[in-house]
């Protein structure tokens, strides 16, 4: 049996999750990754080699996939980081939108990273105490966690749920002097399929706001390692961030209606 710490990666077939999978095996973790899509976590074991990688094809939205890997992470021997990245967005009126796609988009955000995360404490407190090892949870959450966006209802409340969630967490955690750590990490535009499946054309976001996929897993692991809760990756949205929060919600509100009315479907 390997030495090695293992991390679990969800959605990890591209994006920012194959980056974890990247960084973490180059930091010397094992790796146990799920997907829906297997040929591409088969792909990417290959590239990760030496370290022992498990692949675990499994659909999160479903309780059958959720089950899965919920007993697989409650029983992993060496488990010390869970990473809940696997997410997706849509874009359009609620009331247009396919009640199954927004019901599977809650599922996977809420129900998913709510039952990953419980296996994953209990599998940390089951273990022997070593002071050397850092154990924790990284939700992958989003910059649209601190605003509400029109066209985009569930996806802004979903992500909502996960920071403050993490928040909870990390206050638990302390509380109890575990030392297991947690991250809410909340990226802006990240070049991935993401917003491909959202059908959101690049061409409307300004160049200067997006970020390589390597950056933001960079900037979530240095603030892992330095302890923090809340990661937002790149100075535009760190200031974009603080200047909603000072803001009265009425007129963050406003803000966002008026910019829903102006927006138009880019072509690109």
């Amino acid at each position: 049996m390997s030495e090695r710490p293992l991390a679990v990666v969800t959605g990890a077939s591209s994006g920012i999750g194959a980056e974890f999978a990247r960084q973490l095996a180059a930091r010397g973790y094992d790796l146990m990754i799920t997907a829906r899509r297997g040929d591409r976590l088969q792909a990417l074991a290959a590239e990760l080699k030496p370290v022992a990688v498990e692949v675990v094809e499994a659909d999160l939205t479903s309780d059958t996939g959720r089950a899965l890997l919920t007993e697989k992470i409650l029983h992993a021997p060496k488990l010390a980081l869970l990473v809940n990245n696997a997410g997706f967005g849509t874009l359009g009126l609620l009331e247009k939108a396919a009640l199954e796609e927004q019901d599977q988009m809650h599922r996977l955000h809420i129900l998913t990273t709510l039952a990953l995360s419980h296996a994953a404490l209990r599998n940390f407190k089951g273990q022997p105490i070593q002071e050397a090892q850092i154990k924790g949870i990284i939700n992958v959450s989003s910059v649209a966690s601190f605003i509400q966006s029109p066209t985009s209802v569930s996806y802004n409340a979903t992500k909502a749920w996960m920071t403050s969630f993490t928040e909870g967490l990390a206050a638990e955690q302390a509380a109890q002097a575990t030392g297991i750590r947690t991250q809410a990490l909340c990226p802006g535009f990240t070049y991935s399929e993401f917003h491909d499946h959202a059908n959101l054309g690049r061409g409307a976001i300004p160049k200067q706001l997006w970020m390589s996929s390597q950056f933001v897993v960079a900037q979530s692991l240095k603030g892992f390692d330095a302890g923090k809760v809340i990661v937002i990756p790149g100075w535009r949205y760190q200031l974009l961030v603080g200047f909603i929060q000072v803001m009265p919600r009425a007129t963050m509100r406003w803000i966002s209606t008026l910019a829903a009315r102006r927006f138009r479907k880019p072509k690109s």
